[in-house]
């Protein structure tokens, strides 16, 4: 069965008519060596690893906000989904210009002759169709997603999430597929490895490409150099949103820490969830073996913790406040129930995915978990929560609920 399906892909496929050979598809059409096997590896190689490191923190903000039954994340330390989710956008905005100098170096392959020489070159090449239309839209989504723009009619998360599955899956299946070609492109030029498997005249044919690529053209020191400073500006611009001391070079970054009410960003605003008009009847109300129904007075005759706590958004913005206000651990213990008790936290907020949060052990008994009726040293701002809203360390932002209604045992919202 195996021979026989090796003799299909393997069958040659008769050639084009040589007069159809005509625009790109002539011989020589492309003539920069740096579209070259060699350039293509080393773009590759870096893109790669960009893409993995992009995957892998991906997944940590999915599990972290949908988690799995055998995922815990932790409380401490308090900077970590600040880091992990920083790095996965910051990979994601460098890799546009890595994907577009990868695209460059290899499109001249879309006109090679003949078309697909055989069955299993025609599946590869629909399989390369995959893996750029995957990247391609993973890149788009996430510079509309950071910009806050749903042009769309598909849930962002969840086409993420699934889309990252398809294009990691096949970035391992070109990898595999090109292995031979990305061997001899990565290594040290002249060596027996660089030209294995190519015959005499292929293996000239690669030098000579090299030495052109030194000599004319645009020298491969300035296409690394250009690359390189394409990927600098786009990191240097945008990655002050989470990295604070070059937040005012960062003037692509779609939120500056220390801009927005009370020195701090806003994402969701109380006009926009329906919460401005607060009243003095407002009661916060914990489940438990011993109900509470409190007012803000009742609130603030608690003792008062302050934190010191960063909001880390899932947009990679992020930003250091000083929060004051209960510990969660404390409410949960005067209704009756232990304070590593799972919880729910609702909003005032009347709609949205995010109106429910789930508040999980590790959060939950933590020291540091509050529910926040200060900020800065001033009473919440409307856009911050007022009256009441949760600030615990190492969470997504979106599951910072703001405008706190109810606290209740079990799960229902958004994981932590």
């Amino acid at each position: 069965m195996t021979g026989a399906l090796d003799r299909v892909l393997g069958a040659r496929l008769p050639a084009p008519p040589e007069q159809l050979r005509r625009g790109p598809f002539r011989r020589g059409a492309f003539a920069s060596p740096l579209h070259s096997e060699r350039r293509a590896a080393r773009t590759g190689a870096f893109l790669g690893i960009a893409f993995t490191v992009c995957f892998l923190t991906g997944l940590i903000s999915h599990w972290v906000q949908q988690p799995p039954g055998w995922f815990s994340w932790p409380a401490s330390p308090s900077w970590l989904y600040r880091v992990t989710q920083g790095t996965h956008v910051a990979t994601g905005l460098a890799s546009i210009p890595l994907l577009l100098v990868k695209l460059w170096t290899v499109y001249p392959k879309l006109f090679e002759w003949p078309p697909a020489g055989s069955p299993s070159r025609a599946v590869s090449r629909l399989a390369v169709l995959v893996l750029v239309g995957t990247s391609v839209m993973q890149l788009l989504t996430g510079l509309i997603n950071i910009a806050e723009w749903y042009p769309f009619g598909f849930f962002f998360t969840t086409t993420h999430y699934w889309t990252g599955w398809i294009a990691i899956g096949a970035v391992l299946v070109h990898v595999g597929a090109k292995a031979p070609e990305i061997r001899r492109g990565l290594a040290r030029r002249g060596s027996p490895a660089a030209t294995a498997g190519l015959d005499d005249e292929q293996a000239a044919e690669l030098t000579a490409v090299d030495d052109e690529a030194e000599t004319g053209g645009v020298p491969r020191r300035a296409f690394v150099l250009a690359a390189g400073l394409a990927v600098g500006a786009v990191t240097l611009t945008t990655v002050g949103q989470s990295f604070t001391p070059l937040a005012r070079v960062s003037v692509l970054g779609p939120r500056i820490a220390g801009v927005g009410p009370q020195g701090l960003p806003v994402r969701q605003t109380a006009e926009k969830a329906g919460t401005t008009d607060v009243g003095a009847d407002y009661r916060l109300v914990v489940e438990g073996p011993q109900r509470l129904e409190l007012s803000l007075a009742d609130l603030q005759a608690f003792p008062q913790r302050t934190e010191r706590l960063p909001i880390s958004c899932v947009e990679g913005w992020s930003a250091n406040a000083t929060w004051t206000g209960v510990r969660l651990a404390d409410l949960l213990e005067a209704a009756g129930l232990p304070p590593g008790t799972e919880v729910t936290v609702e909003s005032l907020q009347t709609g949205g995915l995010y109106r429910v949060s789930t508040v999980s052990a590790p959060h939950a008994r933590s020291p540091r978990t509050l529910l926040a009726l200060r900020l800065n040293g001033e009473e919440l701002a409307p856009d911050h929560g007022y009256p009441v809203r949760l600030i615990a360390p190492n969470r997504p932002g979106v599951m910072q609920t703001k405008w706190v209604t109810r606290v209740a045992p079990g799960t229902g919202g958004i994981g932590g």
